[in-house]
């Protein structure tokens, strides 16, 4: 809730005044014979079920090919759920971690040979002497222990102001992962081709630049990891296996978050071109189209926060299949995008309604991340602390 505006009447009357208008209104009481665990959809009434509440800031998850669970948390911890539970003690092993405003451990991914080599993927803010900058690093996961942690690529995204890190991480069907870095709140980078801050990034598995990726070569000092350019914050990545398309969400400033098809070579426009404004109200530019500058698929005003983002390919719940899954942190609740051929066609806000209900006790509802897993059901992770499934309730 925001601060409440009250009357500038002193005195006693105004106080109550005050009260009785701006208190917070108290859950609705769910009515006997109701599951307060079940929420209705458009197409379908879903379960949800709180697997745990107790994570502290969680950021991103994955599923290991035993059935247990990895996740990261913002302060620098890694945790695991180990046969449906948290374990108490975290997993040790992971570099110090820099957590000026919203910086830290963020991403994660296995390798996709993981069954086999055990080796593990996960970005987190580095400390130096120029302030922060996200780092792409590897290790090996064996028998509950994280060993050989080492860094791969250290992006030139440097702030000392922090945040508008983007850190997500996604591999590609051919073996490459890609990276976003966000503009660390400097607007011109993410039109300079000489940094990494509001960039799409595209590496080999050890940290080294892909021989094809669109700029190498060039002898303009363009920093050959980039893949594509012009983003703001990207905080959702994720990459079809069956199409190889890459999905990205990434937060506008005031207004103007989008959803992207990311191309190689593309510029996205940031800040040549957006649908937002300054957070003081002010003009970035009045533009909102450039020849040679993308189209998002999406863009949301008034700004949603999108995150995490996974794309929907499971059967247990065949009405969702296809569809895109994200996040939406200010608004608090995973939103539903219907897809078309390429295009966004329908959307909906989904858990909103489990504000004030028994199943999620801590509050706010802020969605971080969101993956399927291997059961075929999608999983949430929220700020707050808890990690959800979500089933079909029949």
């Amino acid at each position: 809730m925001g601060r409440a505006i009250v009357p500038t009447v002193v005195g006693t009357a105004a106080l109550v005044v005050a009260f009785v208008l701006f208190r917070p209104v108290p859950p609705r009481p769910i009515p006997p014979g109701v599951d307060p665990n079940v929420v209705t959809t458009e197409r379908l009434k879903i379960r949800v079920v709180a697997i745990t509440e107790a994570l502290d800031q969680p950021w991103a998850l994955a599923f290991l090919p035993e059935g247990d669970m990895l996740i990261t948390e913002r302060g620098g911890r890694l945790r695991l759920i180990h046969d449906g539970h948290l374990s108490a003690a975290a997993i040790t092993g992971i570099p110090p971690v820099d957590t000026r405003k919203q910086d830290g451990l963020m991403d994660l991914a296995l390798h996709p040979a993981f069954a086999e080599n055990r080796t593990l993927f996960f970005t987190y803010s580095k400390n130096g002497p120029k302030g922060d900058t996200p780092v792409l690093a590897r290790a090996r996961f064996e028998g509950g222990v994280l060993s050989e942690a080492r860094d791969l690529f250290v992006a030139d995204a440097w702030s000392d102001f922090g945040g508008n890190t983007g850190s997500r991480i996604a591999f590609a069907p051919d073996g490459t992962i890609y990276m976003t870095v966000g503009d660390r709140h400097e607007q011109p980078t993410g039109q300079d081709l000489h940094t990494h801050k509001g960039k799409i990034l595209r590496l080999n598995e050890d940290g080294t630049v892909p021989a094809d990726n669109p700029f190498v070569g060039r002898r303009d000092g363009a920093r050959p990891e980039i893949f594509a350019y012009g983003v703001r914050n990207p905080q959702g990545l994720f990459v079809d296996a069956t199409s190889g398309t890459i999905w990205e969400t990434e937060h506008g400033p005031m207004g103007g978050d989008e959803l992207n098809i990311i191309v190689r070579g593309h510029n996205y426009g940031w800040a040549a071109i957006t649908y937002g404004k300054n957070y003081d109200g002010t003009t970035i530019t009045n533009e909102t189209r450039r020849d040679g500058m993308d189209q998002p698929i999406v863009q949301w005003t008034p700004s949603i926060a999108p995150s995490g983002l996974t794309l929907y390919t499971g059967d247990r719940i065949p009405e969702w299949r296809g569809q895109l899954f994200l996040g939406a942190l200010s608004f608090e609740h995973l939103r539903r995008v219907q897809l078309q051929d390429g295009r966004a066609v329908a959307q909906e806000e989904l858990l909103g309604n489990l504000r004030g209900r028994r199943i999620v006790a801590k509050r706010p509802l802020r969605v971080r991340d969101v993956r399927q897993g291997p059961d075929r059901l999608l999983y949430i992770l929220t700020d707050s602390g808890a990690l959800l499934r979500l089933e079909p309730a029949v």
